[in-house]
């Protein structure tokens, strides 16, 4: 990776229940994938106002798992990035590129 240009995309999100989501696209300028146990989507926020930039499909702006093998100097790698239910269904939206090292 070497401009922002280069951060990978976020091919689907699946998470209804966030204000970014919008027809199952992203709309936060960028996303950032966090989590302690799990790859989370750490921008999800879930408010009735729908929110983001109508024109914009978000990017993965910071990734802080560096145990996935798309993690290198904590941004991603990856070709495109899904995002859907978490493992525990309920806090936090799941990354669903996550693959671990």
């Amino acid at each position: 990776m070497s401009t922002v240009a280069d951060l990978p995309q976020i091919a689907e999100c699946s998470v209804d229940g966030c204000s970014y989501n919008t027809e199952h696209a992203c709309h936060a300028g960028a996303i950032t994938i966090g989590g302690a146990s799990s790859a989370s989507c750490a921008t999800f926020i879930p408010l009735s106002v729908k929110g983001g930039l109508d024109k914009v499909v978000a990017e993965v702006g910071a990734c802080h798992r560096s145990d996935c093998s798309h993690n290198s100097h904590l941004e991603c790698g990856a070709a495109s990035v899904r995002i859907g239910a978490g493992p525990d269904n309920v806090s936090h939206p799941g990354c669903l590129t996550f693959e671990s090292r």
